[in-house]
């Protein structure tokens, strides 16, 4: 029998579809009718002077921020474009946010929004019910699937001062509109793609396998896992009908996504200690870690090798002790999903010499 979970907020908007993502000019008119200010843009770097950018439905005073991917988002990349949102607001509050890009893009807008109605810095609301204050109105259109970004109540930003990968985890981090088109995954490269689709499967398989769960948070994980093998295990994981059945498992995955095993923990200290994508970071986690979860080892091994994807090579083989130690602290320091996995004493099961000798095999 289930326990009572607690009260859960959900993206209370979506349009699916292609060509969905015309509807954003409607979508954000509404909000200019509805309040004050500006609309704010924040968009993956990857799109400035391309099509997508030429289509933002951008009036007299919005404001287009491009967001640099080239590495995941950090607390100090947050403050500086909350700041620079500030001056250009100079004292109101905008209409709306958009975020349009993958999960990094999707974080930061979310992050942005917390701290435009939150005083302090980034770093000071990273935990769980931190935020206290709503954050505007925020959409969200994603080009990329599987990180569920688009639909969680966290935002994940890499702090380096505290060795540290942690979300501002709260109801007022999440979305008031999705606009899912999946014509919008199609620039997306193939290792890309593998990459962050596989984040839905790892962290759905990770909490459906934890200590925390609930019926719910169960269901919703056993069908987007059951998505990925389907869109992973085809002859084409990038058909139009795989990329809308992916974009619908990240949706999915974000529902279900909060409480990981041990993928994401080590993924972390790789992202942390050596500034690796998350979802790559992901996979060099899973490839390694066969002794815990065999069946879901076996499982992407196989989806590999049919997308014919091969991972990078001797990763951590070579590092000197400080980075290995940096890789030992960032991923130790996840206790909440370590436990979840594990159960309290993980730290019997995970000591210092079994993180460093799984860390040397990637």
């Amino acid at each position: 029998m289930s326990s009572v979970t607690r009260n859960t907020k959900n993206v209370p908007y979506y349009i699916l579809g292609c060509g969905a993502f015309s509807h954003l000019d409607a979508l954000v008119n509404a909000r200019r009718e509805m309040a004050p200010g500006p609309a704010l843009f924040y968009v993956d770097h990857f799109f400035q002077n391309r099509e997508l950018s030429r289509t933002l439905p951008v009036a007299p005073g919005d404001h287009v921020f491009y967001v640099n991917t080239t590495g995941e988002p950090t607390v100090e990349m947050v403050d500086a474009l909350a700041d620079m949102a500030r001056a250009r607001l100079d004292g109101g509050q905008p209409c709306c946010l958009v975020g349009i890009g993958g999960g990094a893009v999707l974080d930061t807008t979310k992050a942005v929004g917390n701290l435009l109605t939150n005083p302090g810095k980034a770093a000071d609301y990273q935990g769980w019910e931190l935020v206290k204050n709503p954050a505007p109105y925020k959409i969200a259109v994603p080009t990329l699937s599987g990180t569920g970004a688009e639909v969680s109540r966290t935002c994940v930003l890499l702090n380096a001062a505290r060795r540290l990968k942690l979300g501002m985890n709260s109801d007022h981090t999440v979305y008031d509109q999705l606009v899912l088109d999946p014509d919008l995954t199609t620039t997306v490269p193939r290792d890309q793609f593998f990459y962050t689709g596989l984040d839905t499967y790892m962290h759905c398989f990770e909490s459906i396998q934890g200590r925390y769960r609930n019926i719910i948070v169960d269901n919703l994980s056993a069908t987007a896992i059951a998505m990925s093998r389907e869109v992973f295990l085809s002859e084409n994981m990038q058909s139009p009908e795989n990329r809308e059945k992916m974009m619908v498992a990240s949706y999915l995955g974000g529902m279900a996504a909060g409480n990981t095993g041990l993928v994401h923990p080590f993924s972390a200290g790789l992202s942390v200690e050596l500034h690796l994508p998350h979802g790559l970071a992901n996979c060099l986690a899973l490839s390694v870690l066969g002794e815990f979860y065999p069946e879901e080892y076996a499982q992407f091994t196989e989806m590999r090798e049919r997308q014919k994807i091969v991972l990078p090579s001797r990763v951590c083989a070579d590092l000197p002790d400080n980075r290995l130690e940096g890789l030992y602290m960032g991923t130790i320091v996840h206790e909440k999903p370590l436990s979840n996995a594990l159960g309290d004493d993980f730290k019997a099961i995970l000591t210092r010499d079994k993180v460093l000798s799984l860390f040397k095999q990637i």
